[in-house]
């Protein structure tokens, strides 16, 4: 069965890695389009993740995404850099927390 959106926030806790966010308080909106358009956010806080359908009134970086393209970036089968040089990633805020977010989760579905 092909990974859904739903799917791929549910598991972002369990493929947290909270060395690598120590000291961190931020939150992650993201914004997908296509198949499964929708808003979730993710606040990082305290070594720990929680994620939630919505949109944050404050969030430090939005990411906007196909849906598709989303799941292909998590799972590996679409680079981060040429996804985002093609314009199918869109980021605004902090775009080194953007750099980094790559590091603070075991990207493969």
């Amino acid at each position: 069965m092909p990974l859904t959106i739903a799917d791929l926030m549910s598991k972002m806790p369990g493929a947290f890695i909270p060395e690598k966010a120590q000291g961190l308080d931020v939150v992650l909106q993201f914004k997908f389009t296509g198949n499964e358009p929708g808003n979730w956010y993710a606040v990082i806080k305290d070594g720990k993740v929680e994620v939630q359908q919505g949109e944050h009134p404050s969030p430090k970086m939005t990411l906007s995404a196909d849906s598709d393209d989303y799941i292909a970036l998590f799972t590996g089968k679409l680079d981060p850099m040429q996804a985002f040089m093609a314009g199918k990633l869109k980021l605004s805020g902090d775009l080194n927390l953007a750099m980094k977010m790559t590091q603070f989760f075991k990207m493969r579905g």
